[in-house]
């Protein structure tokens, strides 16, 4: 009985080996992790790209934001300036 089942896995291990061989074996997977290689670097690149825009426009961002509150800051000197002449008239 044990002997049987012995052939009956082989048979199967052998039916196992030629079914991997036909869909594609080594070489497919090879292929596989090539193009999935592939697309990492692209997404890699992409991040990359991205991450600098992002950079840049914040910097844009904070020298526009800067220079409106120094704006905003010499405005107020000014009209505290202002008022102080105004209240030294009376």
């Amino acid at each position: 009985m044990s002997a049987l089942a012995l052939i009956l896995s082989i048979i199967a291990l052998i039916v196992a080996i030629l079914a991997y061989q036909k869909v594609g074996g080594l070489g497919d997977l090879k292929k596989q992790t090539e193009i999935l290689t592939n697309i990492g670097d692209a997404i890699i690149k992409a991040t990359n790209s991205l991450r600098e825009k992002t950079a840049d426009v914040l910097d844009k961002m904070e020298v526009a934001l800067r220079s409106k509150e120094a704006r905003a800051e010499k405005k107020k000197e000014e009209k505290e300036e202002e008022e102080g002449r105004d209240i030294s008239k009376l």
